[in-house]
């Protein structure tokens, strides 16, 4: 019995680890599906973030092109987050650290191990496909109406046509429709709202109070979440972490092999991450266009 009631237990933080699906950097146990890329030359080891941008340069031959990680543009949107709760951030992080490699990573490599690729790829398009809520709406508040368009015409195609979102026929050549990466937290950052300080939820990984509103607000919005029973939803999502876990084991390995301090690490990469995402969206958002467009025009008029 008590095995059973710990199976379950472990299922449930689990499936709790899920309700922030679209947040790239705080899924399922977030630091082991951190980008390698951002984290590295977010990391505070001088040396070792110019090793690793001296070999990303190598191996892509178009480093600023592909990434736009050069120097001058790195140190200009550097910021940093407080951090006045670290010793419980730390001992938070160091239960997801544990926690991903007792638990998930096992099961997600002998999930790996019997299902193909292809098949964990379709199980990943199925589960972002149902994410549409959350993104659609997110672009609609960031009042970047093209891309709540993009993202209506994706649902709707890959739902028919991609046999319930199995298939991704919308990122074809042909239709070419873009993926829209946003979420509640990044339409507040949007609007000027700040971080606040940094938290680092058990199972949630990396956030803050600003970016926490992904956790109520995707619960919300995301169908899973409305599976009945209760433990039937869990089950589901314990599924979509496992799977998208399977398809990055060994992210978080070499985060932890790069890093002098993997804790501050994953906290430097989530913060630039994140702001880099709202800078994007900013950029999309009509009302920032037009703000940009409108003022210089009524500045000048004001002059003369």
């Amino acid at each position: 019995m008590k095995s059973y009631f710990s199976i379950a237990l472990l299922c449930a933080f689990l499936a709790v680890g899920c309700a922030s699906s679209q947040r790239s950097l705080s899924a399922v146990v977030t630091q082991p599906l951190v980008d390698p890329k951002p984290v590295l030359l977010a990391a505070d080891s001088g040396q070792q973030a110019t090793d690793a941008q001296a070999q990303t340069k190598a191996q892509s031959g178009n480093d600023n092109e592909n990434f736009d990680y050069d120097d001058d543009t790195f140190k200009e949107e550097r910021i940093e987050i407080a951090d006045p709760i670290e010793p419980l951030n730390r001992a938070m992080y160091h239960f997801n650290d544990k926690l991903y490699f007792w638990a998930l990573k096992p099961v997600a490599q002998g999930y790996k191990a019997v299902v193909p690729e292809p098949a964990r790829i379709s199980v990943k398009n199925f589960f972002f496909n149902l994410g549409f809520p959350v993104r659609f709406l997110s672009c609609l508040l960031q009042a970047d109406f093209s891309g709540a368009a993009s993202e209506f015409g994706r649902f709707g195609i890959n739902t028919i046509w991609g046999i319930g979102g199995l298939l991704d026929p919308s990122s074809s050549k042909e239709l070419d429709l873009q993926k829209q990466e946003t979420d509640l937290g990044q339409t507040l950052g949007v609007y000027g709202i700040g971080h606040g300080f940094y938290i680092v939820w058990p199972v949630l990984g990396p956030s803050s109070p600003r970016d926490s509103v992904d956790i109520a607000g995707d619960y919300f919005l995301y169908p899973v979440s409305y599976v009945y029973p209760w433990y039937a939803g869990m089950g589901v999502r314990s599924y979509e972490i496992v799977n998208n876990t399977s398809l990055r084991i060994g992210d978080y390995e070499s985060l932890k092999e790069a890093a002098i301090d993997p804790y501050v690490a994953v906290r430097d990469a989530y913060i630039q991450y994140r702001l880099k995402k709202v800078k994007a969206r900013k950029s999309r958002s009509l009302i920032f266009r037009t703000e940009e467009t409108t003022l210089p025009v009524i500045d000048r008029a004001i002059t003369k």
